[in-house]
């Protein structure tokens, strides 16, 4: 499944939420030209080089500087060749530069230009610099997390940047199929802190009809026995999930517990209830609840360590990770849901690795391609 070869995508984004936009892009088929700057490029590159590896196979690399006269040029001409423009700048940045959305839509109609930001293009925050944690604040997430005697804990994953990737390449695959019906391109607004309250949905039917527990007390945040995480006897946590009636009562039998079912209800009783649980399994090791699971079916989980997950039967079950060839040697790579399984991924670009090419296809001459990489506005890979 690759619905978007022929495709063309000018990608300008880096670290974590544009580059997994485009990594699933490039997954689809579409042809991702990752512009960096001459400066310090993509700071994954250096902060975390096996998330680069992760974030940009099948990518292509380009260096171009936006502050140089010629660059701007360049850029804006190159423009044309692409369906498009993918950027992560805060608000006015491309303004300033001379290359708003309105001045690049009014030359290319049919330019699709995709917009994500931390708080959007509009709203009091629209210029505040931010990260993951922040929009899990400013979106009620944050706050519905953890004990409500403790500050809430940042949580072990991006959920704001991943998501707000996802919900660029929804919109974009939108946009894509709307330009193909009206011919016409669109500019498209995406902010991570949005893209979040979906993720918020159980506490937010609460919290808008004003029937909101207190933090950690809702039955899907830690309020009750029968939804909560646990160690066995050898010390593996484990995670339990039986919300339903029948899940609970199989537990319960599987545990050698009174099924008592207040206990999916929250409520002060739970404290003796997640006690009794806690007790429960921690009389087992985690073989043994791993056996037992298997026939009871009760939605009891072993937590999966990060260090443990590439040998995780299930994962390698489902074939999640792979190796990509490359001149440093094999690669490390995982499969998002869309990603073909029967396709090849050229590995991730060295910076500026595919600058002559990329203005090749745009149209540009030898000769106007040198002359950018002798007034510094654009550079190749060394």
């Amino acid at each position: 499944m690759r619905p978007l070869v022929g495709k063309r995508i000018l990608d300008l984004s880096r670290l974590l939420p544009g580059p997994f936009t485009t990594l699933v892009l490039a997954d689809l088929g579409a042809t991702v030209d990752k512009f960096e700057d001459l400066g310090s490029g993509d700071y994954l590159r250096h902060l975390m080089p096996a998330g680069f590896d992760l974030l940009n196979r099948g990518k292509r690399g380009a260096l171009l500087d936006l502050k140089h006269p010629a660059g701007r040029v360049a850029f804006e001409r190159l423009l044309g060749s692409y369906d498009v423009l993918f950027e992560q700048f805060r608000p006015g940045v491309l303004e300033r530069l001379g290359l708003g959305h309105d001045v690049l839509r009014t030359k290319y109609p049919r330019l699709i230009i995709c917009a994500l930001t931390g708080y959007g293009q509009t709203g009091d925050l629209m210029h505040r610099a931010g990260h993951d944690i922040n929009y899990l604040a400013r979106a009620g997430l944050l706050g519905s997390t953890g004990p409500e005697d403790r500050a809430p804990q940042p949580p072990g994953f991006q959920l704001a940047d991943v998501s707000g990737g996802m919900w660029c390449v929804i919109a974009i695959l939108a946009a894509l199929a709307e330009r193909d019906r009206t011919g016409e391109g669109r500019v498209l607004d995406i902010s991570m802190t949005d893209g979040l309250l979906g993720f918020a949905t159980a506490t937010l039917a609460s919290a808008l009809t004003g029937a909101s527990l207190a933090r950690g007390t809702e039955s899907l945040t830690g309020g009750i026995a029968a939804y909560n995480t646990y160690l066995s006897k050898d010390g593996h946590p484990f995670a339990l999930g039986a919300l339903e009636p029948k899940f609970w009562l199989s537990f319960c039998s599987a545990a050698g517990l009174e099924p008592r079912m207040e206990a999916l209800i929250p409520g002060p009783h739970q404290v003796e209830l997640k006690a009794l649980v806690a007790q429960a399994i921690a009389q087992k090791t985690r073989d043994e609840w791993i056996a037992i699971q298997a026939k009871a079916d009760c939605c009891l989980e072993p937590v999966v360590l990060p260090r443990d997950l590439r040998d995780d039967s299930f994962i390698k079950s489902r074939d999640l990770f792979f190796e990509l060839p490359s001149a440093r040697g094999p690669l490390p790579q995982y499969r998002t849901p869309v990603t073909p399984r029967d396709a090849e991924f050229t590995p991730p670009p060295k910076a500026g690795e595919h600058t002559r090419l990329v203005f090749q296809e745009a149209g540009f001459s030898e000769n106007e391609i040198d002359e950018l990489l002798r007034s510094g506005a654009v550079r190749q890979g060394e």
